[in-house]
């Protein structure tokens, strides 16, 4: 079950708003032209940070582009870095992080040439929470330290409590719970000492899930239990929500159910009434757990049913995932294998959807970390190139003897200075290089090589004809019955060794996985580059598939450990092949023959390799294989074909 927490970025927030002014009166300030430039300015700013910034990000941006104008026309430098500031976080809210970065980093600048402190270790916190955003621990908490010092240096209490608690969440994902429970609580400190009700709850969250992953649940129960009091004291019902579903899922892992369905179930009821869809599948789903551990599987079924809905109402992977677990495990108990089968196959298929979702914001993170170096090296270059320009400049000049031996000297000293920034910039060159070769590779694990190129060139992928392209289909026999007897873990772990070992046949005899449904593998051979050998190495691939899985059922019943068995079909023939939807690509293909080379598959033998007539027309001469004529088979909505099983020679 999923643990909620309440964010440290909704705190900066909460600090850096503060009470807001009606919209109407900061709309006449800004109008009001007599009014000094400063003044108009913030209050401008506060207009569409109050009004826009969350409700319409597009509109406070263009709203603050407007007022960047004014600014810059104006000459005062505290509120061109404000509007800069309040730009930053705008497009950190809609995911556009190299800008965000951008922003906030132009705001620095200016700060730190005005001398604002305050501002200074503003911007450094907020570029902080944007290496966070984007996994870079190490800068992140390079920036925090920066800002806490100078908040330090200040005496502005309430921003060394933020800056605290986001430095303690560091460490809290880097599991080093010391020193995150030693921030949390000197945060909670200040916020004690200013009466900061709001941010003393967070705390309290924060310390409590720290005890819960220390395994000390009382304490946490004892902070989670105050923080809860405060929400409580304060309507927050939300805060409400998220801390209930935590003291539910200790309550759960100390075995007492009756009070981890309490909270639960308080919980969806203050999600339902705020709307909070996502938290509410994420409480059916923790009741229906509950339910299950008590054996009362017609209610765990209920809100587990209830929660899948919800979930694939609102597109929630995760909790879809989590549904599907939780019936799975229902159906396995009550022995109603099909229905099992059914959740587990999902289940898989969305455990495969998460892992390309992190592979994709992977590929995000590296593409940010890159272009971050690229913008770096370009100001580099940029000052060498004007070096350069001021030796021309100068050489051209001054022709005086003497002062071109100062000159003389001055290049030499420019000269050590250009070559280590030469050496800096290949050096940063080859740095990029290297993220860039890391962010193909994890690119080449979702799409063919071919089709990865063009997509980065085109921005998009045709989908492409293909005439004689051999289909391989496997699929696991008696594995309802081998779900019934293996655990949920035990199962995956099975069917990922299998499917290892298959990706790397496909990759020795170049064959394009597809995918993965449930149980079933299936991949191609001959595309997305058509090859004269393709039929005769997917056939090849087959046999070693088979020769692996023969292999690893003798070696599980030497271990009395339940063993799978495999058909596997092939069939060639012409499909179409391309890339489907817009996000979360899948390199895929369609046609007659992929259906085809299915009822191979389902007509075959365990462990055996058959074939269709049209497969054995393409290799029937080649020495390598020998043959055995199967004759007429009936196949599922196609009548009679012929099939061959084939081997070895």
């Amino acid at each position: 079950m999923k643990k909620y927490s309440l964010l440290v970025g909704f705190l900066l927030l909460w600090n850096l708003v503060g009470a807001q002014t009606p919209l109407d009166s900061l709309l006449t300030v800004w109008e009001d032209t007599a009014r000094p430039d400063s003044v108009r300015i913030y209050a401008y700013r506060d207009y569409i940070w109050d009004g826009y910034l969350y409700s319409k990000p597009d509109s406070a941006l263009v709203l603050s582009d407007s007022l960047y104008e004014f600014s810059m026309a104006s000459g005062y430098k505290k509120g061109i870095a404000s509007v800069l500031n309040m730009q930053g976080f705008t497009h950190f809210m809609q995911g556009d992080y190299i800008k965000a970065l951008s922003h906030h980093q132009r705001s620095l600048k200016i700060r730190k040439e005005i001398g604002d402190k305050r501002g200074i270790a503003s911007s450094l916190n907020n570029i902080g929470l944007i290496y966070v955003e984007r996994n870079n621990y190490t800068k992140a908490l390079n920036h925090y330290m920066q800002s806490l010092k100078i908040k330090e240096e200040i005496g502005d209490k309430r921003g060394i409590s933020v800056t605290l608690n986001n430095i303690g969440s560091i460490y809290n994902n880097q599991e080093a719970y010391d020193k995150a429970l030693d921030c949390y609580k000197r945060s909670m400190a200040i916020k004690e000492e200013i009466g900061d009700q709001r941010g003393i709850a967070v705390s309290l969250v924060n310390i409590g899930q720290i005890y819960s992953q220390q395994g000390d649940q009382t304490s946490a129960l004892d902070y989670y239990g105050r923080a809860l009091e405060m929400a409580e004291s304060m309507s927050d019902k939300r805060s409400m929500s998220q801390i209930l579903e935590n003291m539910g899922d200790v309550k759960y892992e100390q075995g007492n159910f009756s009070d981890a369905l309490d909270n639960h179930k308080r919980s969806l009821a203050l999600r339902d009434e705020i709307g909070d869809k996502d938290g509410s599948a994420s409480s059916l789903n923790s009741i229906g757990f509950t339910y299950f551990k008590q054996k009362q599987y017609q209610s765990a079924t209920t809100y587990c049913k209830r929660g899948l809905k919800l979930a694939q109402t609102i597109g929630a992977i995760w909790e879809q995932k989590e549904g599907c677990e939780c019936l799975f495990n229902i159906n396995k108990a009550t022995n109603n294998s099909a229905k099992a089968l059914e959740y587990h196959e999902q289940m898989i298929a969305l455990t495969d959807s998460l892992q390309k979702e992190e592979t994709i914001q992977e590929l995000q993170r590296i593409e940010f970390n890159r272009k971050v170096k690229e913008d770096s090296l370009l100001q580099v270059e940029k000052a060498m190139k004007r070096e350069m320009v001021f030796q021309e400049e100068t050489n051209r000049k001054d022709r005086n003897k003497n002062i071109a031996m100062g000159v003389g000297l001055f290049f030499i000293l420019l000269s050590a200075g250009l070559y280590s920034r030469w050496r800096y910039v290949k050096k940063s060159k080859a740095v990029i290089e290297e993220e860039k070769d890391r962010s193909e590779n994890l690119l080449l694990n979702i799409l063919p090589s071919e089709i990865a190129e063009e997509l980065k060139t085109k921005g998009s992928a045709d989908t492409r004809d293909f005439e004689n392209v051999s289909i391989l289909f496997t699929d696991f026999v008696g594995f309802t019955e081998a779900s019934e007897k293996l655990s949920a873990k035990e199962l995956i772990e099975e069917i990922n060794h299998c499917f290892k070992t298959f990706d790397i046949l496909c990759d020795k005899y170049g064959i394009e996985k597809i995918k993965t449904i449930g149980d079933a593998y299936m991949a191609a051979g001959g595309i997305p580059i058509p090859s004269d050998v393709s039929v005769k190495n997917t056939v090849l691939a087959a046999l070693e598939m088979q020769a692996f899985m023969a292999h690893r059922v003798l070696e599980r019943k030497a271990k009395n450990e339940i063993p799978f068995e495999m058909r596997l079909g092939i069939h060639t023939g012409p499909v179409v092949a391309g890339i489907v939807g817009v996000k979360k690509f899948q390199y895929d293909i369609w046609g007659d023959t992929v259906n085809t080379a299915s009822r191979m598959e389902s007509g075959g033998d365990i462990g055996k390799v058959n074939i269709s007539e049209d497969t054995y027309q393409c290799i029937k001469d080649n020495p390598a294989f020998v043959f055995e004529a199967r004759g007429e088979v009936e196949v599922k909505g196609k009548g009679e074909m012929t099939m061959y099983f084939v081997s070895y020679a």
